[in-house]
Formats: C-alpha cells, structure tokens, sequence
C-alpha cells in the first residue's frame, strides 16, 4: 500500500509539469495525470459558481474520455477529480456545508449506509482553513478506495465504491452542485 501511495505521490507532482494544460478560471489543469502505471485524461473541466462568484476550478480524469455522467459514475475504474481554491470567500465550514448538501443530492437523501465515508470525507475540509490556492486531488482507485491529497499531502483512504459513486454524483448526479460546471466536466462546454 505505502507503494502505491509514494507512486501516486510522485506521479501527482510530475506530470503536472510535463504535460500541456489548458487554463480554467485563471488555473492550469494537466491535461493528463499518472495514477500509479495508469494514465488518465483531462474529460472536462470548469468553474463552480455560486451567485456569480468563481469559488473553485475543477477538472475530471478519467482512463476513457465520456459524455456520460451514469457511465462516470458507475465505473469502478481509476478516476480523479482535481479542485484549486480561487476564492478566498470558500471556509470549511462552506465546503463542509456544500460537501453535505452534495451527497444528500447525490443520493436522493439515502446517505445513511455510507455516512462514516461521507463524516471522513468533510473531515478533510475540516481539518484546517481552506485558503485560496489549495488544491485538492480526489482520485478513485478501484479496490482501494478514494484516496485524497491536499497541497500534496495526503488524507486518509476512504474505501467503497458506494462512496465513490456518491462522491462524484456530487458534481455529475441529476442534482449536481453547479448544472453548468457538471457539462463542462462531461466536455460538452
């Protein structure tokens, strides 16, 4: 496991400077990421607004490029989402909020069965202040979770495809968190 860790590491801070990259919201997004051995392309990427502020950029990874929100989060198949802080009006105590609401309209409310892995997953934004510039990395490995860096640093491994289908149903679900940032992330902006 600790190998699989120092790859992903390694391979989050290298490709990002070797590859071309395409700017959303003033930040560059890797147009490929190495997870391990395996290579995922940029799908999409965009901007979450709320009441016409820009609060974060964000890009979707995935082994296959798709149109599909279902088939995205249906897959049990390498994938990341990649989140930079461009706003200095997001707290965690926001994000904590926001990431609550997601996941309730992820799953139509039925959030009992994966509440540790959603309580373990808003623990990450809690942990300290998010302050602009922060980038979280968000990458599902099949058979051992979704595993979480912040600024580099890792968070602790939240296992289940269950949470991972809830997870991204946040941005691609029929409720997404922003419906114009959800078709960017499929390509279709």
């Amino acid at each position: 496991m600790k190998n699989i860790i120092i790859v992903l590491i390694i391979s989050l801070t290298q490709v990002g400077i070797t590859n071309a990259q395409k700017t959303v919201g003033g930040v560059p997004m890797p147009k490929k990421q190495m997870i391990g051995k395996t290579i995922l392309t940029l799908n999409g990427a965009g901007v979450r607004e709320k009441m016409f502020m820009d609060l974060y950029a964000c890009g979707l990874y995935l082994k296959k490029n798709t149109h599909s929100a279902t088939e995205i989060i249906e897959s049990d198949e390498h994938a990341a989402i990649k989140i930079q802080i461009i706003s200095g009006l997001i707290t965690s105590k926001k994000m904590t909020d926001a990431v609550e609401e997601g996941f309730k309209n992820a799953t139509g409310g039925k959030t009992k069965d994966i509440r540790k892995e959603i309580d373990a997953f808003k623990a990450v934004f809690s942990k300290e202040e998010i302050e602009k510039g922060d980038i979280y990395d968000i990458i599902y490995v099949p058979e051992r979770g979704v595993i979480i860096f912040k600024n580099g640093k890792i968070q602790p491994i939240i296992e289940g495809l269950a949470f991972k289908k809830a997870l991204f149903g946040i941005w691609l679900s029929n409720k997404p968190a922003d419906k114009d940032l959800k078709e960017d992330l499929l390509g279709n902006e």
